[in-house]
């Protein structure tokens, strides 16, 4: 194995093709990283900072033990591309040759997913006062399909990310009185989802999400504020796949309301568990807490003191919450139980904790918690949730 010289390292020939594989996808204009990786006058003068942050693995983000699955989605690098960086930066970061850059990445302006066949979003924006809380909106977006159609992407783009907590994209089946009538409470399904760091949702070749017929979205948005008036009028994007899938994908989610976590309490374990009432096809994770948050696992228990543990999220950061796709689905059988454990940090050792001398219950703002575990499936595409749980 020939090995390469630190000084024959170069931002055109080695360095250009990593941040575009693993970096651009956020560093580029209009997205949440805060500056550009696209050039390399963008990059030279944040060489040390790339550095550091690529050796402590703070970038890319990501949150899972390396020891537990392994997920299509990782986008860690590998010790030889972290040394590369190390290498390049203490030789000074040269620039090498113009020649041997890599072909640009062809983005869609905009978007993180190929050109939307359909964007839609909130009528008007909606203002954010500058300290006052908000209650949840809800957005009803009537789309008017006279038949069913099969997304295979859909991506949130708030305006001004800055203010939103979180975004949901719900499909609202016709005749669903849901949220006009008041509760914040729905079994619809979820078409996507906006978290800081989430991506958009891409289903695996062959499968696709489901808008029937006469359905409208309900978009709903937590606004936080951030000490200043601002407005968020939020878009989606969607793409359609071009025949109908082989498999339907839904998402399901085990959660509790019911938890109290003690003042001054730096290890509170919550949990929740529920058993397949069918077979499905076990696809992603995605586990959501809020500042008191401080690690989140899925376990399968099989039975007969047989627990897997198919994620661990240590440790899990509110800023940046990622969905953990699988490298290979995995297929789970009718009446396994499926685990999801939360711990938080209700201590002054939390710098983020609002405040660590009260107790912490289930609540929708920030300074209050929540415990969900959501989880992506592929069934039958003639299933819907309600005969999924048929049992």
């Amino acid at each position: 194995m020939t090995l390469l010289l630190a000084a024959a390292l170069t931002f055109h020939h080695d360095i250009e093709p990593l941040l575009q594989k693993r970096c651009q996808g956020c560093h580029r204009p209009g997205e949440i990283g805060p500056m550009p990786l696209e050039t390399y006058a963008q990059v030279r003068p944040w060489a040390k900072a790339i550095r550091e942050q690529v050796i402590r693995r703070k970038m890319p983000p990501w949150f899972a033990d390396r020891s537990v699955g392994h997920f299509a989605n990782d986008p860690s690098l590998s010790e030889a591309e972290i040394r590369m960086i190390d290498d390049w930066v203490k030789a000074g970061a040269p620039e090498g040759r113009k020649e041997d850059a890599p072909k640009p990445t062809a983005w869609t302006l905009g978007w993180n997913i190929p050109p939307p066949e359909m964007v839609i979003g909130a009528p008007k924006p909606f203002t954010v006062p500058a300290n006052q809380e908000v209650d949840y909106q809800f957005i009803v977006i009537p789309l008017g399909l006279p038949e069913d159609r099969w997304v295979t992407m859909a991506e949130v783009r708030p305006s001004e990310r800055s203010v939103v907590h979180h975004a949901v994209l719900y499909v609202r089946e016709r005749g669903d009185p849901w949220p006009e009538n008041g509760t914040r409470v729905t079994k619809s399904d979820i078409l996507a989802v906006y978290t800081p760091g989430q991506g958009p949702m891409a289903c695996p070749p062959g499968m696709a999400k489901k808008i029937p017929a006469g359905a409208d979205l309900v978009l709903q948005m937590h606004y936080t504020p951030i000490g200043k008036v601002v407005s968020d009028q939020t878009r989606v994007g969607l793409v359609f796949a071009k025949e109908a899938p082989q498999r339907r994908v839904m998402t399901l989610q085990l959660a509790t309301t019911e938890f109290r976590i003690p003042a001054g309490e730096s290890n509170h374990r919550v949990s929740a568990s529920g058993t397949l009432p069918n077979e499905a096809l076990l696809l992603s994770f995605f586990p959501h807490m809020h500042l008191r948050g401080k690690a989140f696992e899925y376990e399968l228990d099989m039975g007969e003191g047989r627990v897997e543990t198919l994620l661990r999220v240590k440790p899990y950061d509110f800023y940046w919450q990622l969905s953990y796709r699988l490298d290979e689905p995995r297929l789970l059988k009718k009446g396994l139980r499926l685990r999801a454990i939360a711990w938080y940090d209700n201590s002054a050792n939390n710098p983020r904790n609002p405040d660590p001398t009260v107790d912490v219950t289930y609540g929708e703002q920030s300074r209050e918690e929540m415990m969900v575990g959501f989880f992506d499936v592929a069934v039958d595409p003639g299933i819907d949730k309600q005969i999924y749980f048929i049992r």
